[in-house]
């Protein structure tokens, strides 16, 4: 996807930026440069993170006077570069225009699926469709609601459990593995064409729509946030090699990346194995995890592994790790638990959009290498989080879906955190 003099710049890195946290004071002495890519000084970010954020494109991008290799940056996508989510506008698309086709069994959808989910399943769709063919989601409420509950809630309607079995939960979560392999049947471009109409809807409707799936109630809109194109565009403009990281299906993905002016080689997502052209239940792996049931996606530890294995070419089980900073990226950009791997390891600037998303907001308030930067959502932020966030006990996820500490790079617990980016 790119050759070796795009690799992230330089083990040594002029003037660190500062703490990120917006009620900490910006560094006064920062003074832009008016020839370098300036960000929008008009679309309002937080405190002073602008001003950081600027200071660290100085630093690392062009301007920087340094050469040498091409500094990267990459986002996660949904509620870090958008408002809302583009997997649930897709599905939602795709069950009332009737594209989910019937497997031979669900049980085929997913190694984690269970009997129960299966059961479920069979009993609302049906079996009068032969495999293959279209289900009538659009009408049959009963078997799109099944559908919609795995997804948004891992159980069935009845609340028995969706999915069950081991897996690694800092690399895989099974009900994210199921949306693409819900797609098998259809080709990657039927997929983006779907994904490319759910798009022209949900931008076409007002802020604060809601739409219905079934009998759930779900967002009915999605916008770009202005700030994040800004900064994206800011960071391409100053040389910076920029990514999207996504645990969507990237045939989605790529219907919704060129909008802030990212090719589909600059999007990396869940990606499935073809056969016949066709997408499979099948999932690629990554540092050396086996191709198959989907126990490495883009993923927390996982989107980790794939920037390292898709983007500085690092391979086998070396890809779990975290590198050299001259085989990190400077920026990362994320919301949610789900980013907190990749986003900690960048070397110039953590961007952190508030979603009260606790491992991430512990390691943004603690802010233990003075370059995170902490911000509210742009669109109908989330209000001020009641009490402090969890840090000293339950605020991270472990291998084995337990709730453990956040710790820091040197072992010690961060204390509970309080809300301050809202």
């Amino acid at each position: 996807m790119r050759t070796k003099s795009a690799v992230v710049a330089g083990l040594a890195v002029a003037a660190a930026l500062t703490a990120s946290v917006p009620a900490v004071a910006a560094p006064a002495h920062h003074r832009p440069r008016p020839n370098c890519p300036q960000l929008d000084t008009n679309l309002p970010w937080a405190g002073d993170n602008r001003a950081r954020l600027q200071k660290m494109i100085d630093e690392r991008g062009t301007c920087s006077g340094k050469g040498g290799p091409r500094p990267v940056a990459a986002f996660d996508w949904d509620n870090t570069v958008v408002k809302n989510d583009i997997t649930d506008a897709t599905l939602a698309w795709a069950l009332k225009h009737d594209k989910i086709l019937r497997p031979k069994s669900w049980k085929d959808t997913s190694a984690w699926l269970t009997p129960a989910a299966d059961k479920a399943l069979t009993k609302a769709c049906g079996t009068a469709v032969p495999a293959g063919r279209p289900l009538p989601t659009s009408v049959n409420t009963a078997c799109t609601d099944e559908i919609f509950e795995i997804r948004e809630k891992s159980q069935t309607m009845a609340g028995e459990p969706a999915f069950a079995g081991e897996w690694n939960h800092r690399r895989t979560v099974p009900a994210y593995a199921w949306i693409p392999q819900l797609f098998a049947g259809h080709t990657p471009a039927a997929l983006t064409s779907f994904a490319r109409q759910a798009r022209a809807e949900q931008l076409a409707a007002p802020v604060g729509t809601k739409q219905t799936v079934g009998t759930h109630t779900i967002a009915g809109y999605v916008r770009y946030y202005d700030q994040q194109k800004d900064l994206i565009g800011t960071l391409k403009k100053a040389g910076f090699d920029v990514y999207i990281v996504s645990a969507s299906s990237e045939p989605i993905a790529e219907a919704w990346s060129g909008g802030v002016g990212l090719d589909r080689a600059h999007t990396i997502g869940i990606r499935s194995i073809t056969e016949h052209g066709r997408l499979t239940t099948r999932l690629k792996g990554c540092g050396g995890v086996e191709t198959g049931r989907g126990d490495a996606l883009p993923y927390m530890d996982g989107k980790r592994c794939m920037i390292n294995q898709e983007i500085f070419k690092i391979k086998g089980a070396r890809a779990w790790q975290q590198q050299d900073w001259s085989h990190r990226i400077a920026l990362g950009a994320g919301d949610a638990d789900t980013d907190v791997t990749f986003v900690n390891d960048a070397t110039g600037a953590h961007v952190a959009i508030n979603r009260n998303k606790a491992e991430l907001m512990c390691r943004a308030y603690d802010d233990a290498d003075g370059r995170w930067v902490a911000n509210p959502m742009f669109i109908d932020p989330m209000p001020r989080k009641n009490g402090t966030y969890p840090c000293s006990t339950t605020g991270a996820t472990a291998e084995d879906g337990t709730h453990v500490p956040v710790r820091r790079a040197d072992g010690s617990i961060i204390p509970d955190q309080a809300d301050r980016a809202f």
